[in-house]
Formats: structure tokens, sequence, C-alpha cells
């Protein structure tokens, strides 16, 4: 199929539509068959429970054109399980896990002029995203929900490549404990909207958040895990109950162990640890790791020694393996890579 004719190297990372989506319905305690439609518009009513309460999640993953010419998606099996735990938290019914891998499938090949070429730096953001869809004005659940998914070819996350961030350790709260930090629901990022623009307003990239029972653990930030590298190569991931559990940082995690031998901890990280790390870096679907250069605790900085001017060299290697095999130039793990067409 001919692609389309984009800017690929200059896209930039927003949305930009597609021709086709999927769509499926629940209804009466069952989902429809679903289908695809050019349609991408969506009518409800005022009072819908989305609107009225926020019952509403997603996932995020991207399709690739690889080496050898195939256009895959990288784990997706791994967003449907999510979507499925975030379903249950959220009193939603899951979308079955094959016909969510099965839906992306056909989305991403309805648009496959729309996969950018292997080795423009850009891919197709693939978004699937559930929600209420019948009046609700009592505070319950909905009844009616909808399942979609869609795409939109994205650039780079980082034009001209990933230079090191400053964060801030933030005064607000991501997640309380026992609450819905460890699902991706969209209310979770509603919450972080005020504290990324206050931070952007005071010159920072992003928030560095701590625990919200004691704040003295490293959580995460607004949309990405932490990953951190002791000074003898030790790659650490903070644990806790109300961290989103990133498929980006588990597949680190993997790859740092089992591609460069590395040890790899999942712990609690106390945010007086920092100090000792030689590299931190953010992980997520969008940019896959986004090194850090310095954080600052509200006015102290903490300059990692990896500095301000590129990746620290294992932030590096576990970005270039990672991106290896979603590329499909390092033999993927079985199970990884998911071919489309």
């Amino acid at each position: 199929m001919e692609k389309q004719n984009l800017d690929w190297a200059n896209i930039g990372f927003g949305y930009r539509k597609t021709d086709y989506r999927y769509v499926s319905n629940y209804k009466n305690g069952a989902w429809d068959e679903g289908a695809l439609t050019t349609e991408d518009t969506i009518t409800l009513t005022e009072c819908a429970c989305v609107f009225q309460y926020a019952q509403t999640c997603f996932e995020g993953l991207k399709a690739y054109t690889t080496e050898n010419g195939h256009i895959v998606a990288f784990r997706p099996d791994l967003n449907a399980d999510r979507m499925e735990n975030t379903a249950k938290r959220l009193e939603m019914p899951a979308f079955p896990k094959e016909r969510f891998v099965e839906a992306v499938t056909q989305v991403v090949a309805a648009n496959a002029s729309f996969v950018p070429p292997y080795g423009s730096g850009a891919s197709l953001y693939v978004r699937p995203f559930l929600f209420g869809t019948d009046a609700v004005l009592g505070v319950k659940p909905s009844t009616e929900f909808q399942f979609r998914v869609f795409t939109s070819p994205v650039g780079p996350y980082f034009q001209g490549g990933a230079r090191p961030i400053t964060i801030r350790v933030s005064d607000f709260d991501r997640a309380a404990p026992h609450g819905t930090g460890h699902i991706k629901a969209g209310l979770n990022y509603a919450m972080s909207l005020h504290a990324i623009v206050d931070a952007h307003n005071q010159g920072f990239d992003e928030n560095l958040y701590l625990d919200a029972a004691t704040r003295t653990y490293v959580e995460e930030t607004g949309g990405a895990n932490f990953i951190f590298v002791t000074k003898d190569n030790t790659v650490v991931t903070p644990k806790s109950d109300s961290i989103l559990p990133s498929i980006t940082r588990r597949s680190l995690l993997y790859v740092a162990e089992h591609y460069l031998g590395l040890k790899t901890e999942e712990r609690p990280v106390p945010f007086t640890e920092v100090n000792d790390f030689a590299e931190c870096g953010l992980c997520g679907t969008a940019a896959v790791v986004s090194p850090v250069g310095k954080i600052v605790d509200h006015g102290r900085e903490i300059c990692l020694p990896s500095g301000m001017e590129k990746m620290g060299p294992i932030t590096q290697k576990l970005y270039d393996t990672l991106t290896g095999i979603q590329m499909g130039h390092i033999e993927a793990p079985e199970g990884w890579i998911h071919v489309i067409k």
C-alpha cells in the first residue's frame, strides 16, 4: 500500500485524523460484534456518565514499520490486560483481551498507509479507550459503554534527539494510597494537568511525585515511570501500589537483565537515595526513555552525574536495545512483536 504523502520527520507529536477507527458498544450486558468505521465523531447524551463522573479509561501503544518491511505492534496483549484491570476498578465491563488485540490489528491494518516508513523516526500511535455512555444523574456506574480505537501518525517525541530534562519535586499528590494510581483512568490525568502547567510555568519539564502517605518515596511523574541506574550499574525502578504498571518499564527491566546482563531491582526508592544514583530517566510509550539531568527539590538542585548533554551510558544502551527490538534489528523475546501485515 502506498504511504500517505506526509513529511514524516516533521509531523510532530499530536493528533492527525486517519481513515478508520474501531467501535463496539456494550448494552444489555453484552458487547456487540464491533466494526471499523470512518466516522470520527461521537454523539452522546449531555448526561452521559463519562461527562458527569469521568467513567473512562484509555491505553496507548504504537505500531511501526520494521527493518524487514512488516507493520507490527509492541506487546498489545499487555495493554489489553492493563485495560481489563482498569475497567474492573472503575466498574466497567472489560473488553475481551482477544478482541482488544484484534481491534488494534484491524485499525492499524486499515490505516496502513499512515504507518510511517522504516527509518523515519515516526510511528503510528494507537489509542484504545472505553467510557460510560448512558445518562447517569445519581452517582453510580453507567450501564452502557463504548470501546473505541483510533490511530494517529506521530513524529519522534523529541525532535533532534532526547536531551536530558529538568524536573521538580511537586507539592501536589498524584494518587492516594488505595486509590487509582495503579490504573490508567482518565481522571488520574485530569488531576495532573494543573500540576504540569504549573511546573512548565516555573520552568520545569515535569513533576516528580512523592508518595502521598509519607512524602518520602519516589512514585512517578504525571505520565511516566522512573528508572534509575546506580553507580555500580544496577537498574532500579520504584515499587508502589499507586504506580501505573508501565509496559515500557517492564520491558526495559527485562532488557537490562536478559540482554545487557545487568542487575535489576524493583523496590521502594526513598527520595533521599536519589542523590546517590548515576543516571535517571522517565520511561513510557511516547518517548521510550526520556533522560533526566537535574531534579530540583524546592530550590535544592540534584544534578545527575550523567549530565545535561546526553543520556547516561546505561540508559542509552537500554533505549537502543529496546528500540532495536521494536524495529526488528534485534531479535525479540517470544510474544513481544505482534505482526499485523
